[in-house]
């Protein structure tokens, strides 16, 4: 099943009434999504009685689960000792997402500023390899990890080089970010053809079942014409892009049924739930 959702607490969570994240599915269930992504990015704090509350909740009311490790995880470091912290960052991430009961962590790969674009890949590689390892280790292997395209010109993350390092083990699933994707082109995501692109890329690298089912990030983003992403915006937004129509289209007409969180700056909810609606009016189903 398709599902759509809120990268944590959009502000209406809060002036509805609701206060602790373990609510979040009660909320999510009443705007009409289905989805939900706990922010872990300045640090994994899961409280183990709130973390268990949140799983009842979310099987209860039938919202899915994921979790977003920490902004500060660097794959591609000069640093050896950053890097193998970002290899207990993900573990952290992988137990909070097991107590929650997520079975995705969406993960940042890192800057490629001091060292060329290959370097930088080559590093991330030899650490989310690592990072895979430590989750087989330790029991964790069923948590999928998300490498993320990102908006930034100067961060790893162009869909080929998320493509590359979700070719190191299958349990790997690209998180595929609209929003950066298009910001870091400068707004190269306008036709149905620009994200057709992103389907084949996916599906001719990885293979149809990951491209099928993989896990998403869509919001409008600012961005600079030298640095790519600067800020995230709301779907009141008449500027800057991506729309989301031309891929709603294609989530049909490929059978896809990802995991698309919202990252709209407050208003994630309520624009999670206009996608599920331009979906539907597609010809999607639930």
């Amino acid at each position: 099943m398709i599902r759509f959702g809120t990268a944590g607490n959009a502000d209406s969570f809060y002036t509805q009434g609701y206060k602790s994240t373990a609510q979040a599915p009660e909320y999510i269930r009443k705007m009409g999504i289905n989805a939900y992504e706990y922010q872990c990015g300045r640090g994994v704090r899961v409280n183990p009685e709130q973390a268990q509350k949140l799983r009842e909740n979310a099987q209860r009311l039938d919202v899915k689960l994921s979790l977003h490790a920490p902004y500060f995880i660097s794959l591609s470091s000069l640093e050896e000792e950053k890097r193998k912290n970002s290899i207990g960052y993900i573990l952290e991430s992988a137990r909070a997402a097991r107590l929650i009961g997520a079975d995705r962590v969406v993960v940042h790969s890192g800057s490629c500023s001091k060292i060329s674009r290959e370097e930088a890949l080559a590093l991330a590689c030899a650490t989310l390899g690592e990072a895979v390892e430590e989750l087989k280790k330790n029991d964790l292997y069923d948590i999928h990890l998300c490498p993320e395209t990102m908006g930034k010109v100067n961060q790893l993350g162009t869909l080929d080089e998320v493509m590359q390092l979700c070719l190191l083990d299958e349990q790997l699933i690209p998180c595929i970010d609209f929003g950066h994707l298009n910001a870091r082109t400068f707004g190269g995501l306008r036709t149905k053809e620009d994200f057709r692109q992103i389907f084949e890329t996916v599906k001719n690298t990885l293979g149809e079942e990951r491209m099928k089912h993989f896990h998403a990030h869509f919001s409008k983003i600012e961005y600079t014409e030298n640095g790519g992403e600067k800020r995230h915006l709301t779907f009141a937004d008449q500027t800057f892009g991506p729309d989301f129509e031309p891929l709603a289209e294609l989530l049909v007409a490929y059978g896809c049924t990802p995991t698309i969180i919202c990252e709209s700056d407050g208003t994630q909810a309520e624009d999670a739930k206009a996608m599920l609606d331009i979906y539907l009016s597609k010809g999607g189903t639930l």
